[in-house]
């Protein structure tokens, strides 16, 4: 008989133990671990919100920056694929 089960092990591997970057809530102070590319996502998502900002601002009125735009789809990605960290991180 075959032995598959080298196979199965990486097919069920959820990656927990590539979760190398922590970030933190900045109201709460909680933190939660995430990998590379959500820790990447989530710093971008803030420098998109705080030039967002400064454009609202530069603008004199709020919404005026495109850059909304980046900041709803990044939050939107956690929504989906890591809805832990959006609890923690986001909401």
């Amino acid at each position: 008989m075959l032995d598959l089960s080298y196979i199965v092990q990486d097919m069920t591997n959820t990656n927990t133990d590539n979760k190398t970057e922590e970030r933190k809530n900045r109201f709460s102070g909680e933190s939660i671990m995430l990998t590379k590319e959500e820790a990447k996502i989530h710093d971008r998502l803030f420098i998109n919100e705080l030039a967002a900002t400064l454009e609202d601002k530069a603008a004199g009125y709020d919404g005026a920056s495109k850059l909304w735009d980046k900041v709803r789809a990044d939050i939107e990605w956690f929504t989906k694929h890591n809805a832990k960290a959006y609890m923690v991180l986001l909401d």
